[in-house]
């Protein structure tokens, strides 16, 4: 029998009006030409079925429906008798995906993102689909910096109606910023503007930071960075008029163009308070960190507008509005601001939420909370209880939000959103030290151990002078209070013999019990006991007083300990300190009954100023002091002794090489009293911009041990002077100086060029 057609595609869309064909009542549907596609799929899109009446509509109906599944190519309706024959023509299958010419990213990572934008091994192919292609792939490359990629698409027919599919990717140089101008700077230069940039020319370390390419992002940060110098340097009307990006013909060189308008320069005549003072007024004026007189600095006085709004917030106003207006007096170029106080509605913490801890138990966050439900909001609270649950590292990312309680004017609740972390390590490392060589090491740690809190380590660290084997142990709330407890058991092998010291070797194993006591929020005091029981080996090259103490106390030795700490630490950071305070103090006894009885006490303080002109730069400043003494006609074991000099003492000597020799071979002996003192101006490399994982450094050392037969004197102090690098780099932390002795005495042992790289443990 003769088909006849029934409608095609132009007919559907533009001639509704005009009948093909006299309606009839569907008896069967057939569909022709598919290979993959179920026909029970094509009977699931097509609004028709057996029984209904096939009309001009429902034709036009049915093929822009089959046509927007995206399946077909073509589709045809046509009639054979009173059966509708539904005439399918399927879109290729990609059945692969190939890329040429790839060096700055990885296949499989391109893959990802071409999935993202629906181009995927196994879909349907769409020819508009691998154009969005291109363009993901040219973004790619754009965000890297190679503005002269060329991407060329060949699409290969396959067997069994598919096709491969290449992109072969010519991806040129990186593009690197080759000038940056600002256009309008009179009051500063134009390079120490540029100094405040993260984006820069190419210079001999942004092959790592990456800062010669160009981001937009970055861009907009430094615009900032720009904006906030002149705020804080009183032009209160500085202005960004345009800012250009372009690239050369070529598409290997960027030039950036910025326009500003300085203004003039503004001093502050007056700073009042307005509004509801709830606090006495001469309290809040204390916080205002702006004066009369002054420069006009915007963040002095978004400091200002922040401490107030902080205040009333430890006082329970959380919504507190704290807003600073000026009034301009362009004459006299001089601004007045009236600080308007709107404290709002006193506001309590309903209920604390916990979200996030699959692993970490509930009580073990709620325990470090500072702020407790059903109390007033104490905004000073809140801020503690994210710190402590942030120090307690088991936590990728802590944020806090207190949002308000439906319904109510004077209720939040206070949300701790956690992204909890892999908690358990198993490490294995080396490290190099300028005096222990080659060190390596190994640890698992768990220190959330079944998500209680408690903290388990084996570790294992070998180096040339010095093994070390322990297992320790610490639960952080041994009681509700947060006294803590812990154990610790080691065993440690020394060997001097390749060290400045006098030779001597030492097998040493013990352990012992600990507590901590927290006293406030940053500060603890600890105490501990424990027993050491030490072999000593020493020969005809160890000194003279070495033979002496084996021979009058003997090689082996049983020492009980009692130890007491304290520490106080309220810096910002540990690894990128700007500011704070580090205090610490210890005291440790050898117990009457012991082999040797002897006493030794330390103390050390850190201090981190930021600098006024500059808080990029920070002046670290260290003290510390340490005595040891035996008491009971015993004599202090010279394996407790002090030691000073190379890196974490007084850099340019030779480690361990200050203090007392022996008088017969010239053996370093240690002593008995250590003092050191280091003065250091910390600052950002040059070329890095804010990058934080490299650090610079110009030092003052000074510090030497006596002991024996040299008595105390600040006249033997060794000085030095130099320039330190500290790195956070993939492999670990890396340290190097390079110091100056500046009053070197002939015995002295030098080593000018010192690091250290890697972890020990």
């Amino acid at each position: 029998m003769k088909k006849k057609l029934l409608a095609g595609l132009v007919a559907a869309l533009l001639v509704k009006s005009v009948f093909a064909f006299e309606p009839f009542q569907i008896r069967d549907i057939r569909v022709e030409g598919i290979q993959r596609t179920e026909a029970g799929t094509v009977f699931s899109y097509l609004p028709v079925k057996v029984g209904d009446t096939m009309n001009d509509e429902k034709a036009a109906a049915a093929i822009k429906t089959l046509f927007a599944t995206g399946f077909f190519k073509d589709v045809r309706l046509e009639i054979d008798g009173q059966v509708l024959v539904v005439v399918l023509e399927e879109r290729p299958a990609i059945a692969s995906l190939e890329f040429t010419g790839l060096k700055t990213f990885k296949p499989e990572d391109l893959k990802k993102s071409l999935r993202e934008v629906g181009l995927a091994e196994s879909r349907i192919f769409d020819r508009a689909m691998v154009e969005r292609a291109e363009q993901e792939l040219k973004r790619q490359y754009l965000a890297q910096g190679h503005y002269a990629v060329e991407i060329t698409t060949t699409i290969t027919p396959l067997e069994r109606n598919r096709v491969g599919v290449n992109f072969a990717v010519n991806e040129g140089d990186i593009a690197k910023i080759k000038q940056i101008n600002i256009i309008g700077a009179s009051a500063f230069k134009e390079g120490d503007l540029l100094d405040l940039f993260m984006l820069r020319t190419p210079g001999w370390i942004t092959w790592y930071t990456k800062n010669d390419q160009y981001s937009k992002q970055k861009l907009s940060g430094d615009l900032e960075k720009l904006r906030s110098h002149y705020l804080d340097q009183g032009y209160l009307e500085f202005n960004i008029e345009s800012t250009q990006v372009s690239i050369s013909s070529n598409k290997q060189d960027i030039y950036i163009t910025i326009n500003i308008t300085e203004g003039e320069k503004y001093t502050v005549s007056s700073v009042k308070l307005a509004g509801e003072l709830l606090l006495p007024e001469a309290e809040l004026t204390k916080l205002v960190q702006i004066k009369p007189g002054d420069v006009f600095s915007r963040e002095k006085m978004t400091d200002t507008t922040k401490a107030i709004s902080e205040r009333l917030g430890n006082e329970g106003y959380a919504f507190a509005n704290v807003n600073a207006a000026p009034e301009l007096d362009k004459a006299k170029r001089q601004v007045a601001f009236t600080v308007f106080i709107d404290p709002g509605r006193r506001v309590y913490v309903r209920r604390i939420n916990v979200v996030g801890n699959t692993k970490t138990r509930d009580e073990v966050i709620r325990r470090e909370m500072r702020q407790v439900e059903s109390s007033w909001y104490d905004g000073d609270k809140i801020n503690k209880s994210r710190t402590r649950i942030d120090r307690l590292g088991y936590f990728d990312e802590v944020t806090v939000e207190t949002p308000p309680v439906a319904g109510t004017t004077d209720q939040v609740d206070m949300e701790v959103k956690v992204k909890e972390k892999a908690t358990g390590n198993l490490m294995l490392g080396a490290g190099f030290s300028s005096s222990d060589k080659l060190t390596l090491s190994g640890a698992i740690t768990q220190q959330n151990i079944f998500g209680s809190g408690k903290h388990v380590g084996v570790q294992i660290s070998t180096s040339k002078s010095n093994r070390v084997y322990s297992l320790s142990h610490t639960d952080p709330y041994f009681t509700v209070d947060g006294i803590s407890q812990g154990f610790d058991v080691y065993h440690r092998d020394t060997d001097t013999s390749t060290l400045a010291v006098g030779s001597f070797g030492s097998k040493s194993t013990g352990g012992g019990v600990r507590y901590g006591f927290p006293i406030a929020d940053d500060d603890y005091v600890n105490f501990g006991l424990s027993g050491d029981s030490t072999t000593l080996k020493v020969d005809t090259n160890s000194p003279l007083r070495y033979q002496d103490y084996v021979t009058r106390f003997g090689a082996k030795s049983t020492t009980w300990l009692t130890t007491l700490g304290w520490a106080k630490d309220s810096r910002d950071s540990v690894l990128y300190t700007t500011n704070g305070v580090y205090r610490r103090a210890s005291f440790e006894l050898a117990l009457p009954g012991s082999t040797a009885t002897y006493w030794r006490g330390s103390y050390q303080h850190q201090h981190f100023i930021p600098l006024a002109f500059d808080k990029r730069f920070t002046l670290a400043l260290n003290g510390e002091i340490g005595f040891a003494k035996a008491y009971g006609n015993k004599e202090l074991p010279f394996f407790k002794n002090y030691y000073a000099g190379g890196i974490g003492s007084v850099r340019g000597f030779e480690s361990s090489s200050l203090g007392p020799r022996d008088p017969a071979t010239g053996d370093l002996l240690g002593g008995t009293t250590r003092l050191i003192g280091n003065a250091e101006l910390l600052f950002p490399v040059p070329g890095m911009g804010q990058d934080k994982s490299l650090r610079m450094s110009a030092f003052v050392d000074a510090g030497n041990v006596w002991g024996y037969d040299t008595k105390f004197s600040m006249g033997s102090l060794r000085y030095s002077t130099g320039v330190a690098l500290s790195w956070n780099s993939p492999m670990g932390p890396l340290k190097f100086s390079f110091a100056n002795p500046l009053n070197k005495k002939p015995e002295d042992k030098l080593q000018r060029l010192q690091f250290q790289m890697g972890s020990v443990f």
